[in-house]
């Protein structure tokens, strides 16, 4: 299978069923239980849909963004590499051999991209999400040749270094930022602080703190986690703990109060714009409430200075973000635009992240994770192939949009989500199978907690 070529149009599952057209759930046809969706069924049911519109070619299988799309995706935001790692939680959620065996498959269809010297080195974007992904295929199940391919791809990116970044982006979800917390996670310490040094020299003071040009050229700066200066925060605070680097942390904590200064929510909450000057007006809201541009991302990063410093007012400022967020509305559609995704990077799904966090670390009550599961299972459609999502866009027409694979918008990120949820709310082991990047790992605060990369 070649990422070179456009994938055919015909689509299979790994058992040789047929996709066909979809239904929608409204929360029955997942299954019920007497405290609410049946949320491991409808997890399952996410992967199932997953296996049908794999692509599979010899011993590889592989996706495309959407099902009508022609192009292969290798990528950990929307295709092949996002999508193993929800297998891989699958797997060791149900015991089931089939998630294991699509995952090591998926995984050879990346080793593929890898090496055919695919073109991007960014964390959700590239080589180095790749990387991430073969080494938990290696970590999980053993995989050899994925650990291999693991080296080859964290080599290609080292050497397409230019002294300080990889191209225009320069924060986390396809710069240097992404870069380093997946080479981190990858076990390649030295390439993570390769990549972030490059702030060290280029940071702008600000009269709150320090913030950075995170695209080449582009005038407005963006304050958040996927795209803006807390991604770039995060990185720093991570691979500097990590590495032993104080000015790497002091440099994370003059970025942090940049943002901090912003905040336009009150000593109560925490809400800060988009960006400033704002980046597309006519298109960009100026406040967001999403993992990528809102506070559930920003709590992420204000988790994970929490851990790195030792400071309440970290955690603090986490809380004020979850006030936000639990006040905002979501996930009830208020008005064209406003929570119109269910997904990982934008949507119901995100946030669900940042609840089952609060929850294993502050016993926060499930109440309001409840509520966004039971959004994604009324927003579900379900049928003999398994469950998806259509996100919605009122500035288009038709406004449905067509259903989505990957961790970003699609399945894998809703799927990941929805197990971790299910074993929380049954007494089981409340750790992703795989940690993310960018999410700190969740550890009760009676229990000193873990602060790696």
């Amino acid at each position: 299978m070649s990422y070179a070529a456009a994938a055919g149009p015909a689509r299979h599952d790994l058992l040789g069923r047929v996709g066909s057209s979809g239904v929608c759930c409204h929360g029955t046809l997942c299954g019920m239980t007497a405290v609410g969706p049946d949320v491991s069924r409808l997890a399952r049911e996410a992967l199932e849909w997953l296996l049908v519109v794999a692509r599979g070619c010899g011993e590889s299988v592989a996706w495309t963004g959407r099902p009508d799309d022609g192009e292969l995706d290798p990528t950990l935001y929307s295709g092949a590499s996002g999508i193993v790692v929800a297998l891989l939680e699958g797997y060791r959620h149900f015991g089931d051999d089939r998630y294991g065996q699509a995952a090591e498959r998926g995984a050879r269809s990346v080793a593929t991209a890898v090496g055919e010297g695919w073109e991007l080195s960014s964390l959700y974007l590239g080589l180095a999400g790749m990387a991430f992904t073969l080494r938990a295929v290696h970590s999980l199940l053993g995989d050899r040749s994925a650990d291999r391919a693991a080296a080859r791809a964290l080599d290609l990116v080292r050497s397409r270094f230019d002294g300080e970044r990889w191209g225009d982006q320069f924060e986390l979800l396809g710069g240097n930022a992404g870069i380093a917390l997946g080479a981190a996670r990858a076990g390649d310490l030295d390439l993570a602080v390769l990549a972030v040094t490059p702030y060290l020299s280029t940071a702008e003071v600000t009269p709150g703190g320090v913030h950075w040009e995170v695209r080449a050229g582009l005038p407005a700066r963006f304050h958040h986690l996927s795209h803006g200066t807390l991604g770039i925060v995060y990185a720093l605070a991570a691979v500097g703990h990590a590495a032993g680097r104080g000015d790497l942390i002091e440099l994370a904590l003059a970025g942090a109060a940049d943002v901090v200064s912003r905040n336009e929510a009150g000593p109560a909450g925490f809400l800060v714009p988009h960006s400033d000057p704002q980046h597309r007006p006519e298109l960009v809201e100026r406040y967001s409430y999403g993992w990528c541009h809102g506070p559930a991302g920003d709590a992420q990063v204000f988790r994970v200075l929490a851990q790195v410093t030792g400071d309440p007012a970290w955690r603090d400022l986490a809380d004020r973000c979850w006030h936000t967020v639990t006040h905002s509305g979501l996930p009830r559609r208020l008005r064209p635009g406003f929570w119109d995704n269910s997904g990982r990077c934008c949507g119901t799904a995100g946030v669900l992240a940042l609840a089952c966090d609060r929850h294993v670390e502050q016993a926060e009550d499930l109440g309001f994770a409840g509520v966004l599961v039971g959004d994604l299972a009324a927003r579900a459609t379900v049928d003999a192939d398994g469950a998806r999502w259509c996100n919605y866009e009122h500035r288009v027409s038709p406004s449905t949009l067509a259903p989505r694979t990957g961790w970003a918008m699609g399945n894998a990120g809703i799927a990941r989500e929805l197990l971790r949820y299910a074993r929380i709310r049954d007494g089981r082991d409340p750790d992703y199978a795989i940690a993310w990047p960018d999410q700190p790992p969740a550890t009760p605060l009676s229990r000193p907690p873990e602060t790696s990369p």
